[in-house]
């Protein structure tokens, strides 16, 4: 297919305007409370040395490879994978679908951050037992669903001319003020808490007796999810990015930037929880349940408190632009509608996964319903709608689709097309012997440990 006969599409503004939309696809609430407990659990220091390596060696090169998909094709994921051969648009149905799933349950928990954000804002009265309001929220069978649904809203209407449009505007916007937010949650509580320089010297001190394989295929995962790869993010962006552009330095750019939040947030978190001797709860429980245990301790911890919630409200946004827009170009070039009824018929659709996995979290009214999993040793186990859609598309498809996108770069496209595309004829360096070996051999190799993880072939 040469590049006269592609399908124009819009392009990004800027270079920067594309990096902060690229990483705050990559940038979510994955970064801001799954970080900073396997981080805790891994040996502080030990999980971030291996984390930056593997981000380097997994999360870097996939976004390069999804990237150059995107630019080369100019298409919906789907169709960019088989513009060199039709048979393996399959691997671009895995991404779509891996995706289309983790938004039914992200807005969900979207709109608990919108909540507690509102909470704050008018006087953060959570009550004296924490962990009994956040359980009677989420069980509502209708308020949940009501800050979803506001949350949802607004994502459409920002996002209903498109990802170069307004989204790109307002990313350049919020991007640097969730950094920002971030650091002065981070430094506050440093100050605030006699016990924290404890925290943060265990976060940034290397102990690796806390190390495990097990600590490593999350640490895996983590890279994944919170890098972004593997959703057709890059995928999606890339059918808009410009031949001038740098693939290379801008995907460095981006796995950068994530880095740093990820690692900010663990700066922010792990030295409040430590200092004010609460416990380091896994998932949403660290933010909803342990944080606001400690914001009600500290001086002014209401307006930290919103501080905290409005940054996760921006990394909210930043990812659901894009991780919205990955289904919506596919139903606008599928079905030939416009842009707009495409964002809102996708929207709705989501909408209506959403409430399944809203009314099966805590006591709500789908919580009985159990679906089955097989894990090796245990046999099989049970979860509810929500912790079954986040197993199968976090740890089943999201490695699935990072380790069928090496094999289509490495062997059905070939190293030659694709180098041709990364480096636009050499004009942006060479595909060097380490990248084809990270390609052919790590890449594989990790995304099958999160796999087997995921079954529990590790222990």
């Amino acid at each position: 297919m040469s590049s006269n006969e592609k399908k124009p599409s819009a392009n990004f503004g800027s270079r920067f305007g594309y990096i902060m939309v690229a990483a705050g696809a990559a940038i979510g609430l994955g970064n801001i409370w799954k970080f900073p407990y396997l981080a805790y659990g891994g040996g502080g220091g030990a999980f971030i040395v291996v984390y930056i390596i593997l981000c380097i060696v997994l999360g870097h090169p996939v976004v390069e490879m999804e990237t150059a998909i995107g630019r080369y094709a100019k298409t919906n994921a789907i169709d960019a994978y088989g513009v060199v051969n039709p048979k393996y648009k399959f691997v671009g149905f895995v991404n779509v679908l891996c995706t289309f799933l983790i938004d039914m349950y992200y807005i969900i928990v979207s709109g608990y951050v919108l909540k507690y954000a509102v909470t704050y804002l008018t006087g953060g009265h959570f009550g004296t037992d924490k962990t009994a309001y956040y359980m009677n929220f989420i069980s509502d069978p209708i308020e949940p669903l009501i800050y979803a649904g506001i949350l949802m809203i607004i994502i459409v209407l920002l996002l209903s001319k498109g990802i170069t449009e307004l989204v790109e505007k307002v990313t350049k916007v919020i991007m640097p003020l969730l950094f920002v937010l971030l650091l002065i949650c981070g430094f506050w509580a440093l100050f605030a808490f006699d016990g924290a320089i404890d925290g943060l010297k265990f976060y940034l001190i290397p102990d690796f007796s806390k190390f495990t394989w097990k600590t490593f295929a999350d640490a895996c995962m983590q890279v994944m999810f919170s890098v972004g790869i593997g959703w057709a993010i890059f995928v999606t962006l890339g059918a808009s990015v410009k031949d001038s552009a740098n693939i290379r330095k801008d995907s460095m750019m981006v796995t950068i930037c994530d880095t740093a939040v990820a690692l900010t947030a663990g700066f922010v978190i792990i030295p409040s929880v430590v200092g004010a001797g609460s416990e380091m709860a896994a998932g949403p429980s660290l933010v909803f349940l342990a944080m606001t245990e400690i914001f009600a301790t500290l001086p002014g911890g209401n307006i930290l408190g919103f501080f905290f919630f409005t940054a996760l409200i921006f990394a909210v946004l930043s990812t659901y632009f894009t991780i919205l827009e990955i289904p919506v170009k596919c139903i606008e070039e599928k079905f030939h509608i416009n842009h707009r009824k495409a964002t809102w018929i996708t929207a709705i659709l989501i909408f209506i996964g959403g409430i399944f996995c809203s009314l099966s979290q805590g006591a709500g009214l789908l919580s009985g319903v159990k679906l089955p999993w097989w894990a090796y040793g245990s046999g099989v186990v049970y979860y509810n709608i929500y912790d079954w859609i986040d197993c199968f598309s976090g740890y089943v498809l999201l490695p699935l689709g990072c380790l069928l996108t090496a094999f289509y770069c490495c062997k059905v496209w070939g190293y030659k097309e694709y180098e041709k595309e990364l480096t636009k004829d050499g004009r942006d360096g060479k595909l060097s012997m380490y990248d084809k070996v990270v390609m052919t051999v790590a890449v594989p190799i990790l995304t099958l440990i999160v796999i087997l993880n995921c079954f529990g072939f590790i222990k």
